[in-house]
C-alpha cells in the first residue's frame, strides 16, 4: 500500500447533491484535491447540458479529469474508461495530490474502484455469433456449455445477449468468460472509502424536474440538435443517455415535444432509483442524510489512513 495514492469516492443516484458538494469541497482545498468524474456521459464532448458537466467556470476553479474523452460519434466501453481513470489517476498522485472520485455511473465505479478484470471487445466474433443467434442460439448455448461450463451454468440458454458476450470473450481472449472472475457478482474488501448521500424521493422527484426544466431553458434541445445534426451524429452508446435519448424523439422522428420532456423527466427519476439500488446492494458504501457530515467524512478520509488505496 502506497501513502501517495489517497482516494475517497463520493457516490448516489443523479441529482442528489453530490457534484455540488464535491466542487465545493475541491474548490477550497483546489491545492490538494482533483476530481475524477465517474460517469458514463460526461466522457463525450458537446454533451454539456443534459449531463450536467461542470462548465468552463466551474472547470477554471478545481481541476477535473474524465471529461470529453471522445467525439459523441464514437462508442465507448467501461474498459476504455477504466484504463483512462487509472491513467488520471496516476497523474494526480504523481503530482502529490488526492483523488476524489465522483459520479453515479455503478459500473464505471466498479471498474476502476474495486480495480476489475474486464474482458476484451472483439466485435468480429460478435458479429458472427450475432447473426447465428438469431436461428441457432440453442447451439450457441450447447458451445458455450462446453467450451465454458460454468459461465453456461450462470445464464439462461434463453438470454441472446448474455451467450453471445460470454462466447464472444471465451472465443476472442483464447480463455474462458468465467475466469475473469465473478465480477459484480461479489463485494471484496473496500480498496477506496466510499461515501453516499442518502435521498428522499419526493425530493429528488422535485429536483429531477425543475433541474430539466431549467437544463430546456438553458438550450438542452438546441444541443441535442446539433448534437444529432453532425457528421456521425451519436453512436450507439451516447444515445443511451437519458434526456437526449428522449428528445432525439422529437429531433428526428417529430415527437411532441412536451410528451418527451415528461418522458425524459420520468426515466431521469427511474435511473435516479437504479442508481440507489445499486449502491444500496453494496455493503461497503456509508450513508449520509446530511451533506455537511458527509463532507467531513470525505475530509476525514483524505487526510486519515483511511484514504490510501488498498492495493
Amino acid at each position: 500500500m502506497s501513502t501517495e495514492h489517497v482516494a475517497v469516492a463520493l457516490v448516489g443516484p443523479t441529482a442528489s447533491g453530490k457534484s455540488a458538494l464535491a466542487h465545493a469541497l475541491a474548490f477550497d482545498h483546489h491545492d490538494t484535491v482533483e476530481i475524477l468524474a465517474v460517469d458514463a456521459m460526461t466522457v463525450y464532448r458537446g454533451m454539456d447540458i443534459g449531463t450536467a458537466k461542470p462548465t468552463r467556470a466551474e472547470r477554471a476553479e478545481v481541476s477535473y479529469h474524465l471529461l470529453d474523452l471522445v467525439e459523441p460519434s464514437d462508442e465507448f466501453t467501461v474498459a476504455q474508461y477504466q484504463e483512462a481513470a487509472r491513467l488520471a489517476a496516476a497523474d494526480v498522485w504523481r503530482a502529490g495530490h488526492k483523488v476524489l472520485y465522483v459520479g453515479g455511473t455503478g459500473l464505471y465505479g466498479r471498474a476502476i474502484l474495486d480495480n476489475l478484470a474486464i474482458p476484451g471487445q472483439y466485435p468480429n466474433v460478435r458479429t458472427l455469433l450475432e447473426a447465428r443467434a438469431k436461428d441457432e442460439l440453442p447451439a450457441l448455448y450447447g458451445e458455450l456449455e462446453v467450451l465454458d461450463p460454468l459461465a453456461a451454468s450462470r445464464m439462461e440458454a434463453t438470454n441472446a445477449r448474455r451467450v453471445v458476450r460470454a462466447l464472444e470473450v471465451t472465443l476472442g481472449a483464447g480463455r474462458p468468460f468465467s475466469s475473469y472472475g465473478e465480477g459484480l457478482l461479489t463485494y471484496g474488501r473496500a480498496r477506496v472509502v466510499q461515501i453516499a448521500l442518502q435521498s428522499d424521493f419526493e425530493q429528488l422527484d422535485l429536483r429531477i424536474a425543475n433541474r430539466f426544466r431549467s437544463w430546456m431553458d438553458r438550450g438542452l434541445l438546441e444541443e441535442v440538435t446539433a448534437l444529432a445534426s453532425a457528421p456521425g451524429g451519436l453512436s450507439r452508446t451516447a444515445r443511451q443517455a437519458v434526456g437526449y435519448r428522449e428528445l432525439l424523439r422529437h429531433v428526428e422522428e417529430g415527437a411532441d415535444l412536451e410528451a418527451c420532456v415528461e418522458d425524459a423527466i420520468i426515466q431521469s427519476r427511474r435511473l435516479a432509483r437504479r442508481q440507489r439500488s445499486w449502491f444500496l446492494r453494496d455493503p461497503r458504501i456509508e450513508w449520509f442524510d446530511d451533506a455537511h457530515e458527509a463532507r467531513l467524512r470525505l475530509l476525514g478520509v483524505l487526510n486519515g489512513p483511511d484514504g490510501f488505496v488498498r492495493d
